[in-house]
């Protein structure tokens, strides 16, 4: 079956990982481009940034404290944020962890960990949402990926698996998705200066200026930067795009060739 091009889509967005970095610039962005947006984060203080964001903007959000390294969790809070804005006509899934341990300190769980939350958690958001989006035209999904899905990194092996596992799977999952209309594509950001990163820099002198000699832009990127990348892959400006990678990252895998 044929796939229109839809009318803009308004309908309400969830956001993963909505506390800081990366999720909030998302589920600020999206709120700006007039939709409502549920901001779920294991921290509580996701709470906080949702009022805010909706005292600012006058959009209706909410904020769900979710671990969405469990299923069920992320289940019951999709019931919970349907609940609060309606059927669900978008997800954005920025929840992740660096999960930093090179080959020789890998442990099963600390592997599991990071597969279920990078990776897992965004297959059955997908499949929890699927109904509310087919029948919202427009709908789409954005998976936050990582440019260490194509370089690689010796320190963070589970990361980058989860990372080039998200891109792969994304495509499979275009393949399936796109009979209901519902579209899905990744972002994938190089150093952007969230709270993760800045901890690194702030344990690891020089690490900041080692970054930047790889970039060509010569800085690390806002996350407001990705998150323009995000709002667009959301919107109909983006309609006939799917099973595809964003690369933001100021320049950093050109660098390396």
């Amino acid at each position: 079956m044929t796939q229109q091009c839809s009318t803009s889509p308004n309908s309400p967005v969830i956001v993963t990982g909505a506390a800081s970095g990366i999720g909030l610039a998302c589920a600020e962005a999206l709120v700006a481009a007039g939709r409502p947006v549920a901001l779920w984060d294991i921290s509580d203080t996701v709470i906080a940034s949702a009022e805010k964001l909706a005292q600012t903007s006058g959009r209706a959000c909410i904020g769900c404290v979710v671990d969405v390294a469990s299923v069920a969790a992320l289940r019951a809070a999709v019931v919970q944020s349907r609940a609060a804005l309606g059927p669900i006509g978008g997800l954005v899934h920025a929840a992740g962890v660096a999960g930093v341990g090179p080959l020789d300190q890998l442990k099963p769980a600390q592997w599991d960990t990071v597969i279920n939350i990078n990776l897992r958690a965004e297959i059955f958001l997908a499949q929890a949402l699927r109904t509310d989006m087919k029948s919202l035209p427009g709908s789409a999904i954005v998976g936050i990926a990582s440019i260490n899905a194509t370089l690689g990194n010796a320190m963070n092996p589970s990361y980058s698996a989860s990372k080039g596992g998200m891109l792969a799977a994304n495509r499979a999952l275009a393949d399936d998705l796109a009979q209901d209309g519902i579209r899905i594509n990744s972002v994938s950001p190089g150093q952007i200066q969230t709270p993760m990163i800045q901890q690194a820099m702030d344990a690891t002198p020089g690490l900041k200026e080692n970054f930047e000699r790889r970039i060509l832009l010569g800085r690390l990127g806002a996350p407001e930067e990705v998150a323009k990348a995000v709002r667009f892959l959301m919107s109909d400006d983006a309609s006939y795009i799917t099973a595809a990678e964003l690369v933001v990252d100021g320049g950093n895998i050109s660098s390396q060739h």
